[in-house]
Parts: C-alpha cells; structure tokens; sequence
C-alpha cells in the first residue's frame, strides 16, 4: 500500500489522528517507536478533563471543551469497532482544596476562567466540606480539606485501552500500523516525502509529525522549529479497593479494576524516567491530607513518564509554509484532546489546510523579534 499519508508516533496523539484519517478515508499508515522511546502515556492519568483548562488561553479552552462534546462519541465509537471497553465515564470530577485560602484561590481562578468565555453558564461549581462529604459517602475527609471544586463535565477513561481501540480501529479501517519504526530523516522528493528508517526508505505526499519529544529534529528537517523539553510525572499505584471513591479528582482516582492512582509530580530532571524516593514521599503525604484511611493501604506501582511541554504548556498545530504537506501535532493533554484529534484535526489534515481555530497554536507564537 503506498500510503496517502504517514503519522510519525503512534501514541495517543498520533493514534487518535491516523484514526480519524482512516474514517475519511485516507490511506494511512502509522509508524509506531521502539519500546524504549520516552513515552508520555506512561505518566499518563487517564483524565478527561474540562475544569481549570485554558486561564489566558480562550482558543485552548474552547478547544478542550468541544473534544469534551465529542468524547463520548468516540468512545461509544471504539468500543462497538474493537470490543475494547475504555472504561469512560463522565459523571463529573473533583478538584480537592487544601486549607480556605486555597479553595478561595480555586473559585477565584474559575470564576476568571468563567469570565474569560463570556457566556453560558458555568459547568462547575465549588462544594464546601459539607457538601463535598455528602457527594463522598464512603471518605472521612482529611482535615485539611476545606471543600473542592466539581466539573460536571469532566470524567475519566483507561489511557492504555484507548491507545490499543486507536491502534485497532486504525486498522479495521483499511490503514496500517508498523512497531519499531523509527524514522531517521526526512527527505523532499518532487511533491512528495521520503521518510528514511533503518533499512528502508518510506514515500508519501503528506506526513504528520506526532512523535512526542522525538518531534524537534524531525520538524526541523521540514522547515518547522518546534520548542519541547520534558517534564518528569510520577504515579503511585494502590493495591485494589472496594469502591470508595465515585468520582475522578486531579491527583486521585479509582480505576474500574480497584487500584487507586495518585498523582502526579511535575519536575524538570531532562530525560531521566527514574522513580524518587521523595516523590513518593511527597504524594503520600499529599493523599493521605485529604484521604487519611489511605495510608494504611498497600502501593504495588511507581512509575514515571514525561511529558512534552512547550513553553506555555499548550499544543502546537501547524503546517510547514516552506514544505506544504508536512504537519506537526504535539501536546501533552492526548487523553482528552483524543476526540477532536480523531474529528477536527484529522478532518483538517485530510483537506490539506488547517482553519483558523488553530491559528493560536503555531509555533510562531515562541517567535521572539531580535534586536538590530
């Protein structure tokens, strides 16, 4: 098959856009990394998430809340192409506060946020410690806990059953999906791309770049100067629970199968995927604070990921102007911008063009004007 188009990075960003292509259909071919490469899926939450996205950043915020619209029917959509169930569920989410003058900085910033879109009505609200025990009925709350916010949009899925329905849907939709395919160069062959791996040589007229932190070397070779370094998140993992815990919470929440996932640091140690003594050390104390009974259970997991950052933390979308065809697609939110990579993105790419509700996320943006 020669292949309309080839997405390098076959993670949940690159998956969920080659998915969304093979739906157009495109001929697609989607090249995954080695098993080694740095994947930010292994620090991966399993948050959808809507609350406190977007502060200064309208187009971000707008973006987030249409793939939120768009999730459920993407993963009723999986699940009846690949029998995977990704375990979703969107009965809202929590965002606990420690001490008032948190939850006051809370309500603060969202109320800003609220402000910032200009209508509709809000889709949280802030839960004082009484009516937060009242949502938690199995949780004696620590004492510290002053209330939290609730998004009633917000939910949460299994990360790794989503890549694997991405990867299969690809598939059963006529594209095709290559392991341990590292590209090496990327080469302009008349109106086409030559994509150069170990041993062989690719030829399409469009590729996508979504390779993660592999992205900047690839991207430059098209005449796109993409700004990434990683960011270390550590996750502990309990051992299975009875049901306590009905509702997902940035830094906390119960999985289908029992475990409970604490979460997440954010440090700056360059492409180190080591696990520390002092993140763990410091989580716990974070979890037990607001759940107490928590620190006479059992962690059978730590592990660590990085994430890809940019500079202001939100994605970048573009098309190279010097080599058209080339497109690069990079973020750190690939759970809950899923939906939209696999819908708006992909429809996009598959036009050739990018509108301009993208516009906000080129890398230009980083341009800084240099003196004279």
């Amino acid at each position: 098959m020669r292949p309309d188009i080839v997405v390098i990075g076959g993670g949940t960003v690159g998956a969920a856009i080659a998915y969304g292509l093979a739906l157009r259909p495109q001929k697609v071919l989607l090249l995954d990394g080695d098993d080694g490469d740095f994947r930010a899926a292994r620090a991966n939450f399993g948050l959808v998430w809507l609350q406190g996205k977007g502060l200064g950043m309208p187009a971000y915020q707008a973006l987030t809340r249409d793939s939120i619209a768009l999730w459920r029917g993407l993963a009723d959509q999986l699940e009846a192409e690949t029998a995977i169930d990704l375990a979703y569920e969107q009965n809202g989410g929590l965002a606990f506060c420690l001490g008032e003058d948190a939850y006051e900085k809370r309500k603060l910033d969202l109320l800003r946020l609220h402000n910032q879109r200009g209508d509709g009505e809000p889709d949280w609200e802030m839960l004082d410690r009484p009516a937060l025990q009242r949502l938690l009925p199995k949780v004696t709350l620590g004492p510290d806990v002053a209330g939290a916010s609730f998004g009633r949009r917000d939910g949460h899925a299994n990360p790794l059953r989503l890549l694997a329905a991405l990867h299969a849907g690809v598939l059963s939709h006529g594209g095709a999906l290559r392991h341990r395919a590292r590209v090496q160069r990327i080469e302009r062959s008349g109106t086409d791309f030559r994509l150069v791996l170990d041993g062989e040589t690719l030829v399409a007229p469009r590729i996508v770049i979504a390779a993660g932190l592999g992205s900047p070397e690839l991207a430059r070779q098209v005449g796109l100067d993409v700004p990434l370094r990683p960011e270390r998140g550590q996750v502990l993992v309990t051992e299975r629970l009875a049901p306590f815990l009905p509702l997902p919470a940035s830094g906390l929440r119960q999985t289908a199968e029992g475990t409970v996932m604490i979460g997440a640091t954010k440090d700056d140690p360059g492409f180190d995927v080591s696990t520390t003594a002092e993140a763990a050390a410091w989580l716990s104390r974070k979890t037990v604070r607001t759940v107490p009974a928590l620190a006479k259970v059992g962690l059978v997991r730590q592990w660590a990921g990085l994430r890809i950052m940019t500079p202001d933390s939100y994605p970048i979308y573009a098309q190279s102007q010097s080599y058209p065809g080339a497109f690069v697609a990079l973020c750190h939110s690939g759970v809950t911008l899923a939906a939209l990579h696999a819908e708006d993105l992909a429809a996009a790419i598959a036009a050739g063009s990018l509108p301009d509700r993208f516009s906000p996320f080129h890398q230009s943006r980083f341009d800084v004007p240099q003196a004279a």
